[in-house]
Order: C-alpha cells, then structure tokens, then sequence
C-alpha cells in the first residue's frame, strides 16, 4: 500500500498556527489589572520593597521584598515555611514597581515557549498565568528554612521570575531582584522616602558624634561585607544560596 508523505512545510505551517493559537489564547487572559491603591495596600502585578528594621538602618540598600497577585495581594516569604499573604510584614510598602505581564513566558505545553529557555524553562516549572505561577513558587518556598544570608524574600521573588521567565531571563537571584526595584522602583510618597533613610542619618550623626570618623568606616564596611556576600554567592558560590 503506498504511503503518502506530508510536506514538510505543512507540518511547519500547522505547528506556526497552533504555537500562535496557544500565545493568542495565553495572551487573551491578560485582562486589565486594577489601579494601584497604596492606602489599601493594592500593588497589581507589583514588586514591593520596604525598609527592615535595624537591618535597613545600618544598610538602607537592604529591604524586605514581596511579589503581589494580579488582583494586588501582596505574597512575601517571612518565616520559615510560610508565605504572608495581604499582609505585608515590616510595615506598608515603600517602593513598588509594576511588572509587564507581556515580558512573561507562560505556556501550555513545550511548544507554546515564548522564551528562548525551552526545556530549561520546562524543566524548572512554567504556568499558565501569573497567579498559577505565584501559586507555584508558594508551594514551592513553604518547603523551605527561612535564613537572611542564604534563603529569604528575595529567593522567593527570585524564582518567581524564573518560573515565568520575565523578561525572557532565568537567572534571576537576590541581588537583580533587589537591583531591579532599587533601580527601577517608584516610591509611595515622601514618606516612604523619609522612613527609608531618616534612620540611617540619625544613626550615623549619632555614630560621628559619640565615635567619631571610624564609625562611618565602621558602617561601611559592613554594608561592603554585607554586599560582597550576596554578589560571590549569587554568581560565584551559587550553591551557597540555594534556595
């Protein structure tokens, strides 16, 4: 019995149509988000930063992270197998920065990858929409001790993104999380700007005063140490912050 053989362009073609149908059809429930409401706490689709206490006052880059829903729940990774849901912890939020759901991989299957990652991507989780994924790296982080220096909200956030490929990237980690809203972030009002550094200037006038210039030595090179950490293990000593 003859065989009839199927062009290989149309097989191409057929695979084109449904690759575009599956991104058409993911891209259809990006419905519209609602407007940003800090007095009630709403950040749709936001990464959120505020100030730790003591921490952020020695070293005002260093903040607690959270990742929010699409509806503006704010999700942060606060303790030990637990994740805060609309309840942000250390106080409201100060700096926030909207993400674009269009920078996302979110895919049915293999062949619906948007992203260049592929089965990278697959291997490491993918879902469908941006809450699934939220959903995901929840389930994911609950399993997991809660440790400032090795394991803490930004791993969370951190893999977050690399569950949704933003931005068609999968190397996200502590410190481009905390670069990303530090660099990128809109602040509440003036008073998020206020609590953010007001501390640490009373605290180093206070320091200067009472000891004088080694302080400022002091604190710097703490905030150093403290940086140096999360940039070798981040991208030189990765196992070290496994998370």
């Amino acid at each position: 019995m003859h065989r009839s053989r199927v062009p290989v362009m149309e097989i191409k073609k057929a695979y084109d149509i449904e690759q575009l149908r599956s991104t058409q059809s993911i891209q259809h429930e990006l419905w519209p988000l609602d407007d940003i409401d800090p007095k009630k706490a709403k950040f749709p689709c936001c990464l959120v930063w505020t100030p730790l206490p003591i921490v952020s006052w020695l070293a005002p880059f260093v903040g607690h992270v959270g990742i929010c829903r699409e509806d503006g729940a704010i999700l942060d990774f606060a303790g030990s197998n637990f994740v805060n849901v609309d309840d942000f912890a250390f106080g409201a939020v100060a700096r926030y920065l909207q993400l674009d759901r269009k920078q996302c991989c979110f895919t049915p299957n293999l062949g619906g990858h948007t992203c260049k990652h592929g089965y990278k991507h697959a291997e490491f989780g993918t879902a469908l929409t941006w809450d699934d994924a939220l959903q995901s790296s929840t389930r994911y982080i609950e399993h997991k001790t809660y440790n400032i220096f090795t394991c803490n909200c930004h791993s969370f956030v951190a893999n977050f993104l690399n569950r949704i490929c933003y931005g068609g990237s999968m190397n996200w980690n502590m410190v481009n999380v905390a670069a990303l809203v530090l660099l990128k972030g809109h602040w509440v009002d003036a008073f998020s700007v206020l609590k953010s550094f007001l501390p640490f200037l009373l605290v180093l006038c206070l320091g200067v005063f009472m000891v004088g210039w080694p302080f400022v030595v002091a604190l710097f090179s703490f905030s150093s140490l403290l940086l140096l950490w999360f940039v070798l293990g981040s991208y030189c000593l990765k196992t070290l912050l496994d998370c």
